[in-house]
């Protein structure tokens, strides 16, 4: 029976299942609550807020592709606007999420308890759309969300997650900054699994002073803090003309491009959602390998991510080492068995690359995460990281 050796190559490979995106604009609404940004007249706070979508043509209020589409809900930075995240959008969107960004307290003098509000209000009220049949969104979406933010929209994501209702399965931020009120004291009732991204040379909401107070505070059993080295705070954006005047002002100054910062976060924010939205279980695997393997990030975390039982392989002794690791151009498979050959295919299970010899030309592959299957006679299972720079 032959045996097959799996190697993950971890980065951003994306490959893409929705290239198209929709966009709709839905004031929601809020009974409990006043003020608000959208539409005049009407009782309640009025939430108008940006979707965004996977479609079979990238326009406005087109038909929804796909079903079981998990909803992520994006709160914006300070004096921010929803349009400087096309970044986000575009990233999660091609994995088949519904990314949806409230508009609301982006002005000067923002309220941060009712932006958190909001965010979660959102969440449950697109929960809602599922079951609505005038909604391009119906029979569409999955039960699960999820709430993310960047600097203070990331913080207002910690201080009321579960408002109006609202299911939320996990929360992802950037550069998450402490609000008024607290949301370090508020970070104490949460237990759904975080990930907090920042970045090692932010110097408007450095981790010390903000994400790691979040991230101390945090009573869930399953949370990661992720350093991004040499990451900004306003790198996880991709223009804002605030913040970008804001951050020019002190110090450190990034040391690494938008490009790359938003590469890395993307890389791990992938795993880390197709893990928590859409049960895949191996992303726990290539997540944890990708924090130990990984020379832009440092991390500190809680609990590995882990598959359940029956979903692993089970690793044997005979080992098949890769050299160099990480690499940009090709990799050494060290004690690669006799007659054995390799098969390299995407996330997908598309085959990629052939081989029978012990070099992986990995110069002629995009950056991104790979499965390698090596075949040989003996019976034992393996399983390896390795990153392509």
């Amino acid at each position: 029976m032959k045996n097959i050796y799996t190697i993950i190559l971890l980065t951003a490979f994306g490959v893409n299942s929705w290239s198209q995106i929709g966009h709709t604009t839905i004031t929601f609404n809020d009974d409990l609550r006043t003020g608000g940004f959208g539409s005049g007249g009407g009782a309640g706070r009025q939430i108008q807020s940006e979707v965004y979508y996977p479609a079979a043509t990238t326009a406005n209020d087109v038909p929804v592709v796909g079903t079981n589409l998990p909803v992520i809900v994006f709160g914006h930075g300070f004096s921010m606007t929803w349009d400087a995240y096309d970044n986000v959008w575009t990233s999660l969107v091609a994995e088949g999420y519904v990314v949806v960004f409230p508009r609301t307290e982006s002005g000067i003098s923002p309220t941060h308890l009712e932006f958190g509000k909001d965010l979660a209000l959102v969440a449950s009220k697109m929960q809602l759309l599922n079951s609505n049949v005038s909604s391009i969104f119906n029979g569409k979406l999955s039960t699960k969300t999820a709430l993310m933010g960047h600097s203070m929209g990331g913080g207002c994501a910690y201080l009321d997650p579960t408002y109006s209702g609202a299911n939320i399965e996990t929360i992802v931020t950037y550069g998450a900054a402490v609000t008024n009120p607290t949301c370090v004291t508020t970070s104490a009732n949460i237990t759904i699994p975080n990930l907090i991204i920042s970045g090692s040379n932010d110097c408007v909401a450095p981790p010390v002073s903000h994400q790691d107070l979040i991230y101390t505070a945090l009573a869930a059993s399953s949370k990661t803090h992720l350093y991004v080295t040499g990451g900004s705070h306003c790198y996880f954006a991709n223009n804002s003309f605030t913040c970008a005047f804001g951050e020019a002002t002190c110090t450190p100054a990034p040391t690494i491009s938008k490009l790359e910062q938003q590469d890395v976060t993307s890389d791990h924010v992938n795993l880390w959602l197709g893990y928590y939205l859409k049960d895949i279980c191996s992303n726990a695997t290539a997540f944890q390998d990708s924090l130990s393997l990984s020379n832009r990030t440092t991390f500190v975390q809680a609990t590995p991510l882990a598959c359940g039982i029956g979903n692993l392989d089970v690793y044997a002794a005979l080992v098949v080492k890769v050299f160099p690791n990480p690499s940009s151009t090709n990799f050494e498979l060290n004690n690669f068995p006799l007659h054995a050959t390799w098969i390299i295919s995407d996330l997908n299970g598309r085959i990629i690359l052939k081989g029978d010899s012990n070099i992986v030309l990995a110069s002629s592959l995009m950056k991104g995460i790979y499965y390698l299957a090596v075949e040989t006679d003996n019976g034992e299972i393996q399983r390896i990281v390795i990153e392509k720079l």
